[in-house]
C-alpha cells in the first residue's frame, strides 16, 4: 500500500501517544483507501456512493484494532486485511442486490400498453359494483397495502367487521369474474 513505511512510523508514533501523528496516519490512510473501496464496490455492482461509509468503518476498525498491529511487521498487510472484511462485511449486509439508477434505463423501459390501461379501468369498474363498505375496504386493503388495522380505524369500523367486508368483497369480484370469462 501507499505509504506503508511512512504510516508504520505514524502510527509507532501513535501508539506512543503522538495525537497529531495519528491524525495525520488516518488522513493519509483514509485518502489512500477511498479509490480502493470506491473500486471494489464498483466491481462487486455496489453503489460506489457507499465508499465513504466502508472507508470510514475501516477506519474505525484501524483505531479499534491498533493495538493488534505487530510495529516490527509492515502496516499495509494488516490495513488491506481490516479493509477486505470491511468491504465484504458491507456488501453482506446490502445483500445481493444491484442498484442501478433508473434514469439509465429510461430510454428503453415501455410504456403501460393499452392492456395494462384497460386492465386498470376493469378493476376500477368491478371495485364500483361493490357495495360501498366493501369497496373502500378492498381498495384500501388490496390496492393501497393498508393493513387492517389501519383500515379499520380509517373507516371507523372493528378489524373483525374489515375483515369481513374483506372477504366478501373479494368473493363477490372472484364470483363476477368468473362470470365474466
Amino acid at each position: 500500500m501507499k505509504g506503508d513505511a511512512e504510516w508504520a512510523d505514524l502510527m509507532r508514533a501513535a501508539k506512543a501517544g503522538n495525537g497529531a501523528a495519528y491524525d495525520r496516519c488516518l488522513r493519509e490512510m483514509a485518502q489512500a483507501l477511498r479509490p480502493l473501496v470506491r473500486r471494489g464496490m464498483y466491481r462487486a455492482g455496489a453503489n460506489p456512493a457507499e465508499t465513504e461509509d466502508v472507508v470510514q468503518d475501516i477506519l474505525i476498525a484501524v483505531h479499534l484494532k491498533r493495538h493488534t498491529w505487530d510495529d516490527t511487521r509492515p502496516i499495509g498487510p494488516w490495513i488491506a486485511g481490516i479493509a477486505r472484511y470491511k468491504i465484504i462485511d458491507s456488501l453482506r449486509k446490502r445483500g445481493s442486490r444491484i442498484e442501478l439508477p433508473i434514469e439509465d434505463f429510461v430510454e428503453i423501459i415501455p410504456a403501460e400498453t393499452e392492456t395494462e390501461i384497460a386492465s386498470e379501468r376493469d378493476v376500477t369498474r368491478s371495485l364500483e359494483a361493490l357495495p360501498e363498505g366493501q369497496r373502500n375496504v378492498v381498495r384500501a386493503i388490496a390496492i393501497d397495502g393498508i393493513s387492517i388495522a389501519s383500515t379499520a380505524q380509517k373507516l371507523n369500523m372493528s378489524e373483525g367487521a374489515v375483515r369481513v367486508a374483506l372477504h366478501r368483497g373479494l368473493g363477490a369480484l372472484a364470483k363476477r369474474h368468473s362470470q365474466d370469462t
